[in-house]
């Protein structure tokens, strides 16, 4: 019998990306702090579940450094890629992926903007083979046009569409996990509003 791609995420083949979450964007990205928020959450999932995690920050002496809110300070390990280009997938990302992660096949993907820098490196994984997984109320643009299509665009394309809490409940997958009452204390407040309720009766792809 072939086996049916449906998106489950394991740690262990599984990397989290964050992307750009700098501080110039704060005042026009819609529900920017949100979002942050949910990409925090599932960072901190991710680190507990010892998961690869890769952070850029698009062209920093412009647009600033990663904000603190995201909490990537409390990780010595984590450095951010500077880049110019808008996917994520840089040569240094390459290959540390390649040198360090070469089990990983699935990346879970926050950031901003959602039409630019996250469809970019979006794309760019899909094309490589990876299973790439977004999350919709960890990712933002200027617009909320361009984001909902983006999501339509990386959803046409073969991305899984998902939320903050369905990834971090999902790398956990079973209650009797033995990190599962820390990743519990992180979804344990509801997820904030991120405009997406607006869509309910909107199809998006």
């Amino acid at each position: 019998m072939a086996c049916r791609l449906v998106g489950q995420l394991r740690p262990k083949t599984t990397a989290l990306f964050l992307c750009d979450l700098q501080e110039k964007f704060r005042p026009t990205i819609q529900y920017f702090d949100q979002i942050v928020d949910h990409s925090s959450r599932i960072l901190k999932a991710a680190k507990l579940l010892e998961m690869p995690v890769v952070v850029t920050e698009q062209s920093p002496k412009g647009l600033g450094r990663t904000v603190k809110e995201l909490g990537i300070e409390s990780y010595p390990d984590l450095k951010p890629v500077e880049k110019t280009q808008f996917s994520m997938l840089t040569k240094d990302v390459i290959q540390t992926m390649q040198n360090n992660y070469p089990d990983v096949k699935t990346v879970v993907i926050c950031g901003i903007e959602s039409h630019v820098c996250v469809q970019g490196t979006c794309l760019a994984l899909l094309e490589k083979g990876f299973d790439v997984h977004v999350v919709v109320d960890a990712c933002s643009s200027r617009s909320m046009v361009d984001r909902k299509y983006s999501f339509s665009r990386m959803k046409q394309a073969g991305a899984w569409l998902t939320t903050s809490e369905s990834v971090i409940l999902g790398l956990v997958g079973d209650s009797a996990h033995p990190k599962f009452r820390e990743c519990q204390k992180l979804i344990m407040t509801t997820a904030l509003d991120t405009g997406l309720l607006s869509w309910k009766s909107q199809k998006t792809g």
